[in-house]
């Protein structure tokens, strides 16, 4: 039986990379996002079966049509995000709500519209973020707040899910090569990686296995459920100053570098 994925986010970055991964798998993957055009430019290079379809996730309306467009969905990746460098004292109230309103609110909405026609041995997995577990003082307060909520959103419903035969995890990447982080301004962008206890930022291929992993039958067969995975370098919180003059270490392609793991193993009632 083929399996149907929704990445959400798909139009580049991390959610194109998992958008690969998952179609290498034989099933049908569909993404969802703002940008149409630029996904299905996408889609049209990846061999196989891999649809494109609009979604707002700030929007109520657009996700509960995109529910009932899609019907019956396996596992949902909820992995759009955008983010936001401003001083938590300077950060307007549009600023911070457009933030919550795709990170948190958004999942939210997708994991409800979606987990009301997903059948059992379904799954959801959120991509959180090691700043809502940890922060060092970088100026996002609204998304390290939306990722906090990401991750408390996971735990909050893993119970009503395990009840339906399905399950939920959270995924928690350190600092991520991404189109997204390449728009933070430059001093962020190089702290963050300096943050890093690695001392380099990752690349998305490292969070698209363990999204694989998390999505795979292997994973859902034996109800990993309520997982909080920090991936990829956890962040030090008082880094040397001098430790930030020296060049940036390019990305290595490695194995996913787990530094800390949360796991709760549900059994359905």
């Amino acid at each position: 039986m083929t399996t149907t994925y929704v990445v959400t986010g798909a139009n580049g970055g991390l959610g194109e990379v998992v958008t690969r991964h998952l179609a290498a798998t034989g099933g049908r993957v569909v993404m969802a996002c703002r940008d149409v055009a630029g996904a299905q430019r996408i889609a049209d290079g990846i061999d196989g079966d891999v649809t494109v379809e609009a979604l707002d996730l700030a929007d109520l309306d657009s996700v509960r049509a995109f529910a009932d467009r899609t019907g019956e969905v396996d596992v949902l990746i909820n992995n759009a995000g955008v983010g936001t460098a401003y001083p938590a004292t300077r950060e307007t109230p549009e600023q911070f709500r457009g933030v919550i309103d795709v990170n948190l609110n958004g999942s939210y909405w997708m994991a409800q519209a979606c987990g009301r026609v997903m059948q059992p041995g379904s799954s959801i997995i959120n991509i959180s973020s090691i700043l809502g577990i940890t922060t060092a003082g970088l100026p996002q307060a609204a998304y390290a707040a939306s990722k906090a909520g990401v991750i408390g959103l996971t735990a909050a419903t893993a119970q009503a899910l395990a009840a339906r035969g399905g399950s939920i995890n959270a995924v928690a990447p350190g600092f991520i090569e991404t189109d997204m982080t390449a728009r933070i301004p430059l001093a962020t962008r190089e702290l963050g990686r300096r943050l890093s206890s690695l001392q380099q930022g990752g690349r998305p291929e490292d969070v698209a296995e363990a999204v694989a992993f998390l999505a795979s039958d292997g994973a859902r067969e034996d109800f990993v459920n309520r997982l909080q995975m920090a991936l990829f370098g956890w962040i030090k919180r008082n880094p040397s100053p001098r430790g930030l003059h020296r060049p940036v270490r390019e990305p290595q392609r490695r194995r996913p570098h787990v530094t800390a793991l949360s796991l709760r193993l549900s059994t359905p009632p």
